[in-house]
């Protein structure tokens, strides 16, 4: 089966094969050339997921300036 751009995958595909590939690599059952693929593979979703989060901020701020709202403020540090 042929491997989906990471740009044309949803968010939640995307973070689900993260979370395999986490996993895989934490199993330390992959040979040098497989941990490799596999990184260079999550670096891409990582990418990806980013992007998207990112334009989904950015579409809340559109839509809560539009009703006159307060814009969004960052999450404080260690409240997570």
């Amino acid at each position: 089966m042929a491997t989906k751009k990471p740009e044309n995958m949803s968010f939640e595909s995307s973070m689900t094969e993260l979370q395999t590939i986490v996993q895989n690599m934490e199993h330390g059952q992959l040979t040098l050339e497989d941990s490799l693929k596999h990184f260079e593979r999550g670096v891409q979703l990582v990418s990806s997921t980013q992007s998207k989060l990112q334009q989904a901020e950015q579409k809340v701020q559109i839509l809560m300036e539009q009703q006159g709202q307060q814009s969004l403020q960052n999450y404080p540090e260690g409240e997570q």
